[in-house]
């Protein structure tokens, strides 16, 4: 029995043997020896039982140390992360440094924007002394006849109720005389009608004045302007140390960048903000490195800002005629997708087409390059499907044909538009430009007028000589230099066929194959071009050079290029990029710091003085003697001033875009000619003028240069000059009605009385019933 029991204690252990080997491979060579000298153990021993117990213990001890390794093995993979859990926290990372970065960066702007509304309120209140001012002197401060914008607010708050208000200012009869105009339509109101519609709606009137509540509006959009330059620089360099460059430039050429210090209510302080936010959300979409969720976000701001620019401001669609050149250029050279283009092309359309209808058939928008270039490049586009194809002198020759057609495509079109909605003003911009280039030559008040005004001349050498010292200038010529031949060469390889690229590395040096720095290089070019002609167009291009050269210096990729070209051999050019990016901003930032900031200091400590008794006393004279009908006759930017502290009805606007008031103008200005007091009474009279005011300042003028000065350019359009060896010398048979009136002789004192003046104003009664004294 014992015996028996050993065997089958041995033919167990032998499957239990082949079972364990099976399962877990393999065996050690030490348990295998083990096993042999325990069955030969057990062979040679008659205690059968006692070798099975042995064995079976010593296999079990095993059995468990082999188990403990496994699970220690089980416990380490387990510790190891698996290639998807690495890529996921990888991810994770990624997207928190990311909102970190964008959460700081929005921070950063939105704090810029706020300093600079801060820093523009508290200006304003050190020069004007405004909060300490009564409402009469601070109405006057609203400079260069801006002032009848805010009449216009003003007259909003006081009617009945904001349907009432509108109703009145479309149906005006008390602005201009012997007019009713549509008010809304004439002087582009939507900003009046919706700051107003928000100081009723916030329950404001408890809380704020109506002035303040405009003024505030006014300063926060400014803020909304500089936050919008500051994303732009951001979004093209990738860090926000540049937009806080763009910023510092901005304010530090604040005279060359804005007209809201003197002239808070003008269209451009209430149209820029909306074009710079527009140009920031197409810099965003035309962008590479953009997801879907991402341009559908500055497709819509794109939409709505470009809408709402062209509505509060009569010539935004020639601002955005340029930006569009710079588009089409884009498009042409086959720089941007197609599909983003279209998308452009939309925006456009249905801008112009709303506003169209909200300006009450507008025909200017009809009849505008705008427009005209939008469906000649669609045009163009449909018959020149494969324009794009083909070898290099193909695509030239096919390019030159596209230009062709969308040149002559949108002059035809322009032609006809002009033809089936006639706009006078049309004409009168076409003569305008051509006596401003030399092409021809005029008598005529008004164009002689416009090109004497200093937005219509050449910039001076002051304002290359300010961008000069706040390094801006320097800068920026590099930085255009840069782009300009990194995007000619992405120009040459597109019409060579080879493919866009849209993943760029840091270390190929391509600045130039970035959509949106190809547009803001034919952005600043167009209009620095247009600036060096007018002196006007340098608040729509110092803004962008401050802007485009603070991404330039901030801008690794610029760097890389260029030392691409360079071909460095002793440092790699991505590390030395990554240092010059850093390091020049840092310099410039702290130069100007130590220049300016004082300088800022010092200009928001300075208590100035604004104060004009003789207006203030002009003014409260109408209001306290002149009857309710009354109608006055002077400067359009004296009258604007009257209309806005009187409310009494004017011969004339200080509106330059409206050829008929100009025309007016030019009628009240020939109290200052050489015309007899019938002449001028008749003249007057004309316009059912009650008083007219003439100015000492006009009269006496002395500080324009000699040709430019108010009765320089009546005497040339009257024909009362002579020239004698290139002199220019005035002469008629009357003397210069506003010294002789001052006589006080017949005939004038027959058709004209005076009732009030000062050192500057004389105002004198138009008589209803001449009197003949001698």
């Amino acid at each position: 029995m014992t015996e028996l029991r050993c065997r089958k204690t041995v033919v167990k252990e032998g499957e239990e043997d082949e079972h364990q080997q099976c399962e877990s491979e393999p065996c050690s060579e030490n348990f295998t020896m083990d096993k042999v000298s325990l069955k030969e153990k057990c062979s040679e021993d008659t205690d059968g039982a006692t070798c099975g117990v042995q064995e079976k213990e010593k296999e079990d001890e095993e059995e468990e140390e082999e188990k403990k390794e496994e699970d220690k093995k089980e416990e380490a993979d387990s510790q190891k992360p698996s290639p998807v859990k690495r890529n996921r926290s990888a991810c994770r990372s990624v997207m928190l440094q990311s909102l970190v970065k964008l959460f700081f960066g929005c921070l950063a702007a939105v704090t810029c924007g706020m300093m600079y509304a801060v820093y523009l309120y508290t200006y304003h209140e050190r020069k004007f002394w405004f909060s300490s001012r009564q409402e009469l002197e601070r109405e006057i401060t609203f400079q260069g006849g801006s002032g009848i914008y805010y009449y216009y607010y003003k007259h909003m708050l006081t009617a009945p109720s904001f349907e009432r208000g509108i109703y009145e200012l479309m149906r005006d009869n008390r602005t201009v005389s012997g007019q009713t105009i549509n008010a809304v339509e004439r002087l582009s109101l939507y900003p009046e009608l919706i700051t107003s519609l928000l100081y009723r709606i916030t329950g404001s009137q408890d809380v704020i004045e109506p002035v303040y509540f405009y003024i505030g509006v006014v300063f926060g959009l400014q803020a909304v302007y500089v936050t919008a330059l500051f994303v732009s620089s951001w979004v093209m360099s990738g860090t926000c140390v540049a937009g806080i460059l763009a910023v510092a430039w901005y304010v530090i050429n604040r005279p060359d960048t804005t007209k809201v210090d003197y002239a808070i209510p003008l269209r451009d302080n209430w149209a820029l903000p909306y074009f710079s936010c527009q140009v920031a959300a197409l810099t965003g979409f035309l962008s590479n490195n953009v997801n879907s969720a991402s341009e559908m976000f500055c497709y819509l701001l794109m939409s709505a800002t470009t809408f709402t620019f062209i509505l509060v401001w009569e010539h935004s669609h020639y601002v955005l005629f340029i930006q569009g050149l710079a588009l089409f250029l884009l498009d042409s050279f086959d720089l941007v997708p197609s599909r983003k283009m279209a998308d452009i092309h939309k925006v456009y359309l249905s801008s112009l087409f709303l506003a169209y209808v909200l300006q009450f058939q507008n025909p200017a928008l009809l009849s505008s390059p705008l427009l005209s270039l939008l469906i000649s490049s669609v045009l163009a586009r449909y018959f020149q499907q494969n324009m794009k194809m083909g070898p290099l002198v193909a695509r030239l020759m096919k390019l030159f044909l596209h230009f062709y057609l969308c040149f002559t495509t949108g002059i035809t079109f322009s032609y006809v538009a002009k033809r089936l909605v006639p706009v006078r003003e049309s004409d009168f911009i076409l003569k305008f430009l051509e006596v401003k280039f030399g092409l021809n030559t005029t008598t005529d008040f008004v164009t002689n007028r416009l090109l004497c005004q200093e937005c219509f001349q050449t910039p001076s050498q002051d304002f290359f000589l300010r961008l000069t010292q706040a390094s801006v200038l320097p800068f920026y010529l590099l930085v255009l230099l840069i782009c300009l031949i990194s995007t000619l060469q992405t120009i040459y390889r597109r019409l060579s066929g080879e493919p866009m690229k849209t993943n760029i590395r840091l270390e190929d040096g391509r600045i130039g194959e970035q959509p949106e720095v190809v547009y803001h290089v034919f952005h600043t070019m167009l209009f620095g071009a247009l600036a060096m002609v007018f002196e006007g167009m340098k608040y729509l291009w110092t803004p962008y050079v401050c802007m485009f050269t603070a991404f330039g210096v901030c801008s690794p990729e610029l760097w890389v290029t260029l030392f691409r070209w360079l071909r460095l051999k002793f440092i790699h050019p991505v590390v030395l990029a990554l240092i010059l990016s850093t390091a020049v901003p840092t310099i410039i930032g702290f130069s100007l710091w130590r220049e300016y900031f004082p300088r800022v200091i010092a200009e928001l400590s300075e208590l100035q003085e604004f104060y004009d008794p003789d207006t203030v006393e002009l003014m409260n004279w109408i209001k306290t003697h002149a009857p309710m009908a009354a109608v006055f006759a002077g400067s359009p930017q004296l009258l604007g001033s009257v209309k806005l502290c009187s409310g009494w009805t004017v011969t004339s606007l200080p509106l330059y875009s409206d050829i008929d008031l100009l025309r007016r103008s030019e009628d009240t200005y020939q109290v200052y000619a050489m015309r007899s007091a019938e002449d001028v009474y008749k003249i007057l009279s004309l316009h059912k003028t009650s008083y007219v005011i003439i100015e000492e300042s006009l009269c006496n003028e002395l500080s324009h240069t000699k040709g430019c000065r108010i009765k320089d350019l009546l005497d040339i359009a009257n024909s009362h000059v002579v020239y004698d060896k290139g002199e220019m010398y005035s002469f008629s048979k009357h003397g210069r009605f506003c010294h002789e009136i001052k006589m006080n002789y017949s005939p004038y004192t027959n058709y004209f009385s005076r009732v009030f003046w000062n050192r500057s104003y004389h105002v004198y009664k138009v008589n209803s019933v001449i009197s003949f004294q001698y």
